[in-house]
């Protein structure tokens, strides 16, 4: 049996390097057809598979089946109204959305803005919010150290804050900033709790430059006693199939609450943002999909460039196939050695557009904005491609070899 397995692999591979070196010129053009094949089927998984999952961490950030309740309508009177513009948004509707809307199971008052921090001798500016204790589930916000306030803190308006990683780095430095004190607009508050970094959003900005704070502490220090709405209110739907019926009864509600009469426009706006990043999963599974196709094609193409060179590869040697049946070579052991030259010409050409994958991810990162590496995934279907090409390139050659009369191979010129 030992003696067998080594005779086939002798037959398959040996005998085929050997042949395939007495061309190299030729052999090196065919490979490269099937490397540019390999490459271009790797880069478009890569870049599909990288660009999804993009956004779908935008929208693991975005928050828990999120929606979005903005004071101002879309257009009111004709002009578009922004938060804090009006002043109809108040804490008793996100009240009675807590209290009247079971499909939304965390609800977070939100006021924000500017504001100027100082720690001893260093200051950042940055932006804050004054949200309630639910915020950080509904944003899907983790605790690097100390801990998030809690609803005492919003009850008695504690000067308590939780600060991002970016505010950290600028006011602190390596020290540690829970339990001390920063001046917020010149009032003071206690840092008791860091945010676990979550880096840029989609539209480029630092998530990680922020300070939180109780809803109540920021409307009567920060905006002031006489201020007493709301920017926003965040929610998290039970479910993301409850998210649209949960808008429809959150918009029913407020509408009664602000005696809107029908016909008439909202002085809110209650979105989804995660609409517009499935949007953008979606079409990127449908680009990478239209890659794979386009890759495809190329490296169908080299699967062709190899079967013509075989088949004059079969032509030029006639004779020496000849002289192999006349001494004894089963048709068979003929067959599996032309089957083997293309078979390695195609596991040589995946192999290189392996490593020429490799060797472009980072060019291509640069190019489409987001980090594109290969999947191990990609690279074994890859490989896997380019043996089933090279074995269907090869074997009608390796059959027609295989077929030939030994007394006409061996009287061929």
């Amino acid at each position: 049996m030992g003696d067998r397995l080594r005779f086939w692999v002798r037959v398959f591979f040996v005998e085929a390097l050997r042949a395939l070196a007495r061309n190299k010129l030729r052999s090196a053009l065919t490979t490269l057809g099937i490397t540019i094949g390999v490459a271009a089927v790797i880069w478009a998984v890569a870049i599909g598979e990288g660009g999804a999952a993009r956004a779908q961490r935008v929208l693991d950030d975005l928050g828990d089946s999120f929606v979005w309740i903005e004071a101002g309508g879309r257009t009111v009177t004709g002009v578009r109204t922004g938060s804090h513009s009006t002043t109809t948004l108040t804490p008793e509707d996100a009240e009675a959305i807590r209290r009247e809307v079971p499909l939304v199971k965390s609800v977070s008052e939100n006021v924000d803005g500017n504001v100027q921090l100082v720690r001893a001798e260093r200051n950042w500016r940055t932006r804050y919010r004054g949200v309630a204790p639910e915020y950080a589930d509904i944003k899907r916000w983790r605790i690097a150290s100390g801990a998030f306030f809690v609803d005492d803190h919003v009850l008695h308006a504690a000067s308590v804050a939780v600060i991002g990683d970016t505010v950290r780095r600028q006011l602190f430095g390596f020290e540690e900033p829970v339990g001390q004190v920063v001046r917020v607009n010149g009032f003071p508050f206690q840092v008791i709790g860091v945010l676990a970094p979550k880096g840029q959003s989609a539209s480029g900005q630092d998530q990680d430059d922020t300070v939180l704070m109780p809803w109540t502490s920021a409307l009567r220090k920060l905006r002031g006693r006489s201020f007493t709405w709301l920017d926003d209110i965040v929610c998290s739907a039970v479910s993301m199939k409850a998210v649209d019926p949960a808008i429809q009864r959150i918009t029913a509600l407020l509408r009664q609450r602000h005696h809107i009469q029908p016909g008439e426009e909202d002085d809110f706006n209650v979105r989804r943002p995660d609409e517009a990043i499935k949007a953008q999963i979606k079409a990127s599974e449908t680009l990478e999909t239209l890659l794979v196709t386009l890759a495809s094609i190329s490296l169908l193409i080299g699967g062709i460039g190899i079967m013509n060179v075989m088949l004059a590869s079969v032509l030029q040697r006639t004779k020496e196939i000849g002289v192999r049946i006349a001494v004894g070579a089963t048709p068979r052991a003929v067959q599996m050695q032309f089957l083997g030259e293309a078979v390695m010409l195609a596991l040589v050409g995946g192999v290189l557009g392996l490593a020429m994958a490799a060797a472009g991810s980072w060019m291509f990162t640069d190019l489409v904005g987001w980090r594109v590496t290969i999947p191990p995934s990609a690279a074994i279907l890859a490989i896997a491609c380019s043996a089933a090409a090279g074995i269907a390139s090869g074997l009608y050659p390796a059959r027609k070899a295989s077929r030939l009369d030994p007394i006409d191979a061996l009287r061929s010129d």
